[in-house]
């Protein structure tokens, strides 16, 4: 069995395409690859610029392609962010982000990476 991970997920860029403040579209095999994930007993958890009524946006259209995630943008569901009291910065296993050096790897080659 695999070890539960914490996974660290962008939206823009990432899951779908960049059109910030509007949602872009999929980014092929983005959603069939997180609900595998999740399935596997992963956490996700969304990590995004977003905030407000763009980041509810963002967490609706995730779940209605059947994802919800372990939390969003913070370590845990109940952790309460106070800017200046507690940092922003999520601890994960992995992060999936398009500003990664080398830029976003296919959700193919993530999958494999994630299942060796």
């Amino acid at each position: 069995m695999v070890k539960s991970l914490v996974i660290a997920v962008d939206f823009d860029g990432t899951i779908v395409a960049h059109k910030y403040p509007k949602i872009g579209a999929e980014i092929p095999f983005a959603f069939s690859t997180l609900r595998e994930l999740q399935k596997q007993g992963h956490r996700l958890i969304l990590w995004t610029y977003r905030s407000g009524s763009y980041l509810q946006d963002a967490v609706d259209y995730c779940a209605e392609n059947g994802i919800i995630f372990y939390a969003v943008n913070k370590n845990f569901p109940e952790e309460i962010y106070v800017d200046g009291e507690v940092s922003r910065k999520i601890y994960a296993d992995f992060y999936i982000d398009d500003r990664n050096i080398g830029g976003l790897l296919s959700w193919s080659d993530i999958w494999q990476l994630l299942n060796k």
